[in-house]
């Protein structure tokens, strides 16, 4: 069971990620549909996703997510800067949850994490241009569109566009 519930939004729950998650995160990270979207391009086993819990903590914090004890995804903060006070926000989802209105209610409730508890000034996010689901999830939990970048990325064996996205602690 995923650690204890570190805080909550109204039907999704943030738990700290525990040795018995790697399976669920191995399994989504390889589903064709989710591996599409983050541009994974490699398998990942058990090996792998113990190499990952074990880098925890080191440049951000990473969430469990659950729907009434359920594991539906994982959000974070990557790229943390104290120095400032900036994050990257990263999300995913098992399929089975998708428009569901978890995706937004999770971002909500991370970007007022980070905020009020970690005295953040400025959340970001990347998505493909061609992810629209995604880019519908940053806009309704708040976040401007900023830039397209084109070519930045590659996925469906072509260059594609990533669109970034930000919401100032200002605006929030």
């Amino acid at each position: 069971m995923s650690g204890p519930v570190f805080m909550e939004a109204e039907r999704v729950t943030f738990h700290p990620i525990e040795e018995d998650d790697l399976e669920f995160f191995r399994d989504l990270i390889n589903h064709p549909e989710v591996r599409e979207g983050l541009a994974a391009t490699e398998p990942v086993n058990m090996a792998d996703e113990r190499e990952w819990f074990e880098s925890l903590g080191e440049d951000g914090v990473q969430f469990c997510l659950r729907v009434d004890g359920e594991r539906v995804g994982t959000v974070s903060f990557r790229q943390f800067s104290e120095e400032w006070g900036t994050t990257e926000l990263a999300y995913f989802f098992h399929p089975d949850h998708w428009g569901e209105g978890y995706a937004t209610e999770a971002v909500r409730r991370m970007v007022a994490y980070g905020f009020e508890e970690r005295r953040l000034g400025k959340v970001w996010a990347r998505v493909f241009a061609f992810n629209d689901a995604s880019a519908r999830v940053l806009e309704k939990a708040g976040f401007d569109h900023e830039a397209t970048l084109p070519g930045q990325g590659f996925a469906r064996g072509e260059r594609v566009d990533l669109e970034r996205y930000g919401v100032l602690a200002s605006e929030w």
